[in-house]
């Protein structure tokens, strides 16, 4: 364990003016050896704001609102989102508020009885005390962006400081976004644990966010969220496709209304950058910390050796703090928490996977190879008797398109038909779809959560943007006939993209093609281009969710066709492309050293977005085989828990699975104690917990007996061991 120490000099308080970012920026060592606090590499500061409020706000100004709830406090993020003064020009401050609030919620349960504001929410104080105050948290919030030197990565940074930040026992919490968010993404994990203790909060958005660019207008986001032309915005410009207006032109003329999104897009391949993007935070962080405190007579009071540095976050984030630490060559960080991560070990052999006392077979396999073979098959699977979750929960429940049921058995006809599943009739059909599916890494855990992942469009939306990402697609490229724009929800046509949804597009959207504004569109589709919902195949001349275009995908990933050909330079999609994205997956692969740091991997059991088989057991096995003896990672798998606590607010969720958010909460107390006090880690085990069940749409309140605490020391049936690189789990 490193225990950091206080800087022996002890730090000072800058006067205001000099807190607010006016002194202490100078840029390099002066010629006669003095010492100054220098912007990190790349970074370029934006502002500086102070945000006061002690009691809830309700305008948009910095004195209305605070670092973790935008002056909304409790209550507000509880409720709807506030209505801006103009939405067509809503305000920076306006946009901060109602990206918290939107940020936060996806990330939490936020329905009545679920565990918000008893079990967790600004509320609950670090005891885990229930308080009646709405738990608004003032102090400094310091803006910045990474670029590379094109202009075109912008990597966007918030660092929080609470005026309770203890100057005498440093530390700082780096959380880097959830799946596609922008830099608020992990708000309601990182930032409601770290400044809930006083601890200075590093966020980053780790190369993704909302980075909405509309083809038909040039117009762009802001790094604030606002909008403007790319030629307004300048080198405020988040992210622009990188076409001249020529092509631009052209491309319209064909493809009327498309939308081009940061992480899909920019040709960059972000995510192989996700684990150095969050070790710039950590620096930036250090910056503003000495920024912040430090004075003429000790400029640089905070360091990497007196300061503790926590990187934690949750799905995207969580695998970026885990790659961060992986690529962590001068300890910056200490301890990592990464819950439900995105982890993607880069071989899968040499280690192995023992579950109730059997072998798993084919562990370990890359997240696009897994998310593209499950688009295929999902909407069939989840025809079968053993993911239904009942009348309650079905296809219907989760879209507004009526006759899913029709076209996932389209779907099932169709890959009979290409020889991708088999069986007489459509039960056969979608149960030899399931089977393939747990062959392929996920469980009987996840078989009800086939509907809603694919109903809500996870499939379809991942495997459309990560083959792009990966193989540095432009958006003029269609890949697989594929585009994004905002549609029509009875028909599927791409349409303009309303100006108020794009005004406010920084604070409804999440990065990703969900349908806000952006939808996952299928070009060829037979009557014209539509969205994958109502997408009709050329091969199949039926709705079938686009079967030719998810079949393109995957061909993407493997390098054959469904057929199981070589892709040639004829091919659709060509060798050349499947080259692309392959060699772009292999920059984005985990090498499972974590340098020794103290590390608690915590993931569901039910997880069926990221299965855990492919992800955080094979990552902890992967571990094990890299760093052996040496290896300080701790693996908790908690049962009855699925991958969206926000999904726990649907009919159905919330009496079958509990908040996963406790446990990140939970984690985060060991991970402090440890660091802080040398507390052992708790090791690694199975939290067993117990459903709230009652009425679907209407279960009991939660109760701390349905989510029991991680045991500091597991009983024996609960233990999660190790055997040479294998990990054995009880069931």
């Amino acid at each position: 364990m490193k225990k950091k120490l206080q800087n022996a000099t002890g730090p000072v308080r800058l006067t205001t003016a000099m807190a607010l970012g006016v002194g202490l920026l100078a840029g390099c060592g002066g010629s006669d050896g003095t010492v100054t606090n220098d912007l990190p590499t790349g970074v370029t500061q934006h502002s500086v704001t102070l945000y006061p409020a002690t009691a809830r706000g309700t305008g948009d100004t910095a004195a209305t609102q605070d670092l973790l709830t935008a002056g909304l406090g409790r209550t507000g993020l509880g409720a709807a989102a506030p209505a801006y003064v103009a939405p067509l020009a809503p305000t920076a401050l306006e946009l901060r508020r109602n990206a918290i609030h939107g940020n936060y919620r996806g990330l939490v349960d936020v329905s009545a009885n679920g565990g918000y504001g008893t079990l967790y929410g600004p509320n609950v104080d670090v005891a885990g005390t229930v308080t009646a105050n709405e738990g608004l948290i003032p102090g400094r919030e310091y803006m910045a962006s990474l670029d590379d030197g094109t202009g075109r990565k912008r990597v966007v940074m918030a660092v929080q400081v609470p005026d309770s930040f203890d100057q005498a026992a440093p530390c700082v919490v780096v959380g880097p976004s959830s799946g596609s968010r922008g830099v608020y993404g992990a708000v309601g994990a990182a930032s409601e644990w770290g400044l809930k203790r006083g601890c200075a909060v590093a966020l980053t958005d780790a190369g993704k966010g909302v980075g909405l660019y509309d083809l038909s207008d040039d117009t762009v986001n802001r790094i604030d969220g606002t909008r403007a032309t790319r030629a307004e915005a300048g080198a405020l410009n988040f992210f622009a496709a990188n076409i001249t207006d020529v092509a631009r032109a052209a491309y319209n003329l064909l493809f009327p209304n498309r939308l081009a999104l940061k992480q899909v897009h920019s040709q960059l391949n972000p995510e192989k950058d996700w684990g150095n993007d969050t070790l710039a935070a950590a620096r930036y962080a250090l910056f503003v910390l000495n920024d912040r405190y430090g004075s003429a007579a000790n400029p640089l009071p905070f360091a990497a050796a007196n300061t503790l540095i926590i990187g934690a976050s949750v799905s995207n984030g969580g695998g970026a703090v885990i790659r961060a630490a992986e690529q962590d060559s001068s300890g910056l960080i200490d301890g990592v928490v990464a819950n439900e991560p995105n982890v993607q070990p880069s071989v899968a052999t040499g280690y192995g996977i023992n579950f109730g006392g059997a072998a798993v077979a084919g562990v370990g396999k890359s997240t696009v190879d897994y998310t593209t073979y499950g688009n295929l098959l999902q909407p069939c699977a989840a025809l079968s008797a053993a993911a239904s979750m009942g009348a309650e929960v079905s296809f219907h429940n989760y879209i507004s398109f009526a006759g899913m049921t029709a076209r996932a058995t389209a779907r099932c006809d169709g890959l009979a038909a290409k020889g991708l599943v088999s069986g007489a009739d459509t039960a056969a059909r979608s149960l030899d779809a399931l089977s393939k599916l747990r062959a392929y890494g996920w469980t009987p855990d996840n078989d009800t959560m086939h509907s809603a992942h694919y109903g809500l469009g996870n499939g379809p939306i991942l495997s459309a943007m990560y083959p792009v990402s990966y193989g540095r697609f432009s958006v003029l490229d269609n890949v697989c006939n594929t585009s994004f724009a905002q549609v029509v929800a009875a028909t599927g046509d791409p349409v303009a993209v309303t100006a108020t949804t794009k005004a406010g597009s920084f604070a409804s959207a999440n990065g990703t093609a969900n349908g806000q504004p952006a939808n996952v569109v299928y070009n060829d589709s037979v009557g014209g281009a539509r969205s994958w919902q109502l997408a009709t195949s050329l091969s199949t001349g039926v709705q079938d969710f686009g079967l030719d275009n998810a079949v393109c995908q995957r061909a993407l990933v493997t390098g054959v066709d469904a057929a199981g050909a070589a892709l040639t330079v004829a091919t659709t999609p060509t060798l050349a492309q499947s080259t692309a994205v392959r060699t772009g997956l292999a920059e984005v692969l985990f090498n499972g050293n974590l340098r020794a740091k103290p590390t608690l991997i915590v993931a569901g059991r039910s997880d069926a977005l990221l299965p855990i088989n492919n992800a955080a057991r094979a990552y902890v096995a992967f571990n094990r085989s890299v760093e052996g003896s040496a290896s300080k990672a701790r693996y908790i798998e908690v049962t009855n828990a699925q991958h969206f606590d926000a999904f726990l607010g649907l009919s159905g969720f919330d009496s079958r699975y509990i908040p996963m958010h406790t446990y990140f909460n939970r984690a985060m107390d060991a991970m402090y104690a440890h660091l802080k006090n040398g507390t052992a880690l708790p090791p690694s085990q199975v939290v067993r917990t117990t459903v709230r069940g009652g009425t679907p749409g209407a279960a009991p309140a939660i109760t701390a007996a349905n989510v029991p605490a991680i045991a500091a020391t597991a009983a024996a049936g609960d233990a999660i061991s190790f055997s040479g690189n294998n990990i054995t789990i009880p069931q």
